[in-house]
């Protein structure tokens, strides 16, 4: 197979590989790229796998990076792009179920290709379109099926990760899982354990992002991989209800923290301890604390302007288009207008701040200052008083007694 009208992704690192080959090695695009290529979906990089080593590829190129020369990658930067080569290698001893503790740089792209975790990644093209396919991957991106490379008990016992990859392709691409491969990943899905949990967090929120959500959901339930994550082995009447969501679509992240919280009936100390068991980051955490308690108050008719005025323009919509989902939604423009309405939208729009308070000599600086701060938002949002700086003060002065 051929293809033709490639991405521009790929004729920007044409030359790249056409000076490989001049200098009398191979070189492929390979991977995800080819294969998403193929499918219709966008691609933003490009992987290269080549038989030249990596001191090899650094002749040939005059500025180049060691990203992972260890395991045979260099990142060769060409014309304000850096792609990153790998050598054709072959992989053995998996001690922690996730890296090899020996790699052997090799000539020969079937052995290559022979590592790779599932036929349709297992793709390689040359630079004219051409594309190689040992594994017939081709028939499985026709018939839309996941299937492992060769032997699935041998792939997923040497990277556990391979597991939450079959179900996030399942969910992206809208694939299938081949019968012998979920087999496979039922009989070792206790080893996802071994894995740092940072690399199962990215793998659960781009299979939530995806395409089918719901099937990469069920996959993880009917697989026991949802036992092997932190906090969501007792959740399963919590997992089948978002699995069973009517069109189901996530943009980012903290709408998939935020779906889970509300639906395991999380309080923000709750969120806190299963987001920081996923390693997630702070301000995630923070989004989802905001938007989880927002969506509540949507659902309980008690989305008050302080409310409104706490979560933000961002949180809010996140939270409708969660409560959408879930049936109970407003319209967007609807609550949109009432954030306009609002007085202030962010808390350095009043006009008053704590250094105005303690020139005027009303208040000293201490925990007493931050709270007549917060009291001034309140009212200024409640239209108790305008936010205006006379009528500020004069109920600083109040406040502060």
């Amino acid at each position: 197979m051929r293809l033709t009208n490639l991405p521009v992704e790929f004729k920007k690192a044409r030359p790249v590989l056409q000076r490989i080959e001049k200098a009398g090695y191979q070189a492929y695009f390979v991977g995800g790229s080819v294969r998403d290529t193929i499918i219709g979906v966008p691609i933003h990089d490009v992987d290269i796998t080549s038989s030249a080593y990596p001191q090899e590829i650094k002749q040939l190129f005059p500025r180049t990076v060691d990203t992972g020369i260890k395991h045979g990658t260099v990142m060769v930067l060409y014309h304000g792009h850096g792609y990153e080569i790998t050598t054709f290698r072959t992989e053995s001893g998996y001690q922690d179920y996730r890296r090899p503790d020996h790699v052997t740089f090799v000539r020969s792209l079937p052995k290559d290709l022979k590592r790779r975790d599932f036929t349709i990644n297992a793709l390689a093209m040359r630079e004219n379109g051409e594309v190689t396919d040992l594994f017939d991957g081709l028939g499985d991106i026709k018939r839309k099926v996941i299937k492992a490379v060769g032997n699935p008990d041998r792939r997923f016992h040497e990277d556990a990760l391979r597991m939450m990859r079959a179900v996030r392709f399942a969910s992206k691409l809208d694939f299938k899982i081949e019968p012998k491969t979920l087999e496979a990943i039922k009989k070792y899905s206790f080893l996802l354990t071994k894995i740092a949990i940072e690399r199962v967090h990215s793998e659960f929120v781009k299979m939530m992002m995806g395409l089918k959500p719901r099937m990469g959901l069920d996959y993880m339930i009917e697989t026991n991989l949802y036992r092997y994550v932190p906090e969501f082995k007792d959740q399963l009447d919590a997992l089948k209800r978002i699995s069973k969501i009517p069109h189901l679509k996530l943009t980012n992240e903290c709408q998939v923290w935020s779906l889970i919280s509300y639906e395991f009936g999380l309080n923000r100390h709750q969120i806190n301890h299963l987001l920081r068991q996923w390693k997630s980051a702070d301000k995630v955490i923070d989004d989802t604390i905001t938007t989880t308690r927002t969506l509540r108050a949507i659902h309980d008719h008690k989305l008050t302007p302080i409310v409104i005025f706490k979560a933000g323009l961002t949180r809010l919509m996140d939270a409708n288009h969660l409560a959408i989902l879930l049936g109970f939604g407003d319209q967007d423009a609807d609550l949109k207008k009432q954030f306009k309405q609002i007085p202030i939208a962010r808390k350095n729009q009043l006009k008053i701040n704590g250094g105005i308070l303690i020139k005027g000599h009303i208040l000293a600086p201490g925990p007493k200052l931050g709270q007549v701060i917060n009291q001034l938002e309140l009212m200024v949002i409640n239209r108790q008083i305008p936010n205006q700086e006379p009528a500020l003060l004069t109920a600083a002065k109040k406040l502060s007694k």
